[in-house]
């Protein structure tokens, strides 16, 4: 259930486009035809789904407070954190290099399409953010990361698939002059942006209607009637409720100022 969570709300909740904005040059550059986006999308996949667990380990065993502790104690007091945004580039900057040299070999055409932006990759924000966050959410274990890495990269592939259909289709549009080119596609994006925060409550409106079901409110009912009988008081609440209060003789209950008046004006009425 975990990594389910994880997997939807990557890839439609913390979307790296829609929701932190990261790797906006290569999305609006590569994202006038289908087919260069697809490519580049897949690219950033593969890259995101190497790089991400590849660098958890390098967090957790080699870069944060304590991760030396396995080569002896002497090396558990060891911190090398400030070498993070060193060695996770180093990280994505070689598997870039990878990619790169497969997609020549394999599909030059897509290679040539994609031209400057392949390499670029290193330095796109949104690969590196997802090393970041896996790093500042503490992800748990390096299938999480995994698990991480590949639904960030879907979220990104699918947005920058999206723009890309829609730029297909809207090139054949009577847009305004103002507006084409990169003016029409930031306003598309900010809507898109928007459509995307109503997923915001699919994994967590569940969670509130359940609460809600558990939590018992107190009700307090006001007392309507008070009988005195000889023996106990009872008090009747909107005559669905009884409750016997405590057990009391009528001796023991003081006489107020207006029923005593009372009983002196009967006793008077009598003689």
């Amino acid at each position: 259930m975990e990594h389910l969570e994880l997997f939807f709300k990557s890839i439609f909740i913390d979307n790296m486009v829609f929701a932190t904005f990261l790797g906006m040059c290569s999305y609006l550059a590569v994202s006038k035809k289908v087919s260069t986006a697809v490519g580049l999308g897949a690219a950033v996949i593969f890259v995101m789904a190497i790089t991400v667990p590849l660098n958890w380990l390098l967090d957790t065993y080699l870069l944060k407070d304590g991760a030396l502790a396995w080569l002896g104690p002497e090396y558990a007091e060891y911190d090398l954190s400030f070498l993070s945004f060193i060695m996770f580039i180093a990280t994505i900057a070689t598997m870039v290099q990878l990619v790169e040299i497969i997609v020549e070999k394999f599909s030059p055409a897509l290679y040539n399409s994609l031209g400057i932006f392949l390499p670029l990759i290193a330095v796109n924000c949104a690969i590196l953010g997802g090393s970041l966050f896996m790093q500042s959410r503490e992800i748990a274990s390096v299938g999480l990361a995994f698990n991480y890495g590949v639904s960030s990269g879907i979220g990104w592939f699918l947005a920058i698939l999206a723009i890309a259909s829609i730029r297909e289709k809207i090139r054949y549009s009577n847009v305004p002059a103002p507006l084409r080119g990169l003016g029409i596609t930031f306003i598309i994006t900010g809507l898109m942006a928007i459509g995307f925060m109503s997923f915001g409550g699919m994994l967590t409106g569940g969670d509130e209607k359940s609460k809600d079901k558990k939590e018992v409110a107190e009700v307090v009912v006001p007392a309507q009637e008070v009988e005195v009988v000889e023996e106990k008081i009872v008090v009747v609440a909107d005559s669905t409720t009884v409750e016997v209060i405590e057990e009391v003789t009528v001796e023991e209950i003081p006489a107020t100022k207006e029923m005593k008046e009372e009983n002196t004006t009967n006793t008077k009425v009598s003689k």
